[in-house]
């Protein structure tokens, strides 16, 4: 709280411009939509029960991502039949159990580099469409992560070109909002990758996202 709260305070006050907290503490939550967040982001995915109170009727969003395991063993034994089947299945669930609590809009983030490998992380990539049926927005992280650096051999401080090429990707495969560190470079590639995407379904008279 002494290192967010301070800022969201300042941002609401100045910015009209929604403010998403990103945090599985249910107490850190309150606080912080008291103070004008928005949007909240849990990588637990409302698997806690108090913070699911939290937020259930406080009229924010929330961003539920699918995590396998806690952050400080979910790297360790990382095995799914079937990753992007895993991910679905416990998006719908909780999804559904957030809308019947009463949270106001539910958005669904895959959950990429928590508890994934690099081929896990690339299949979710290459098959985000398939979490279009859903249809609730989706939300990917992809900026700076290691599955960039163990592709690309980039380091951490280096990745804007893989972090580049991956919003891109994830962004024509149906990813609504995307989570990211350099602002203005990614604002550009999601500029032409959206209008690939715009174009793709105009062609294809498929389904009309926006």
């Amino acid at each position: 709280l002494g290192r967010v709260l301070p800022v969201i305070e300042r941002l609401a006050a100045e910015l009209d411009t929604p403010i998403s907290i990103d945090t599985y503490k249910p107490a850190v939550a309150e606080h912080c939509i008291k103070a004008g967040a928005t949007m909240v982001n849990d990588i637990r995915g409302l698997r806690d029960p108090a913070m699911m109170e939290v937020v259930a009727g406080s009229g924010v969003a929330v961003v539920i991502m699918h995590m396998k395991g806690e952050p400080k063993t979910m790297q360790q034994e990382v095995a799914y039949d079937d990753v992007i089947s895993d991910v679905k299945a416990f998006l719908t669930r909780q999804a559904e159990v957030a809308e019947e609590a009463g949270v106001d809009q539910v958005i669904v983030d895959p959950g990429i580099g928590f508890g994934k490998t690099t081929e896990h992380n690339v299949e979710i990539l290459r098959r985000l469409g398939e979490l279009r049926g859903l249809g609730r927005p989706i939300l990917v992280g992809p900026s700076r992560k290691s599955f960039i650096g163990k592709l690309s051999g980039a380091p951490v401080d280096n990745r804007l070109a893989g972090t580049l090429a991956a919003t891109a990707i994830a962004v024509v495969n149906g990813a609504d909002i995307v989570r990211v560190h350099d602002v203005t470079e990614c604002k550009q590639a999601v500029a032409i990758a959206d209008s690939v995407r715009t174009a793709q379904w105009k062609g294809s008279n498929g389904p009309h996202h926006h």
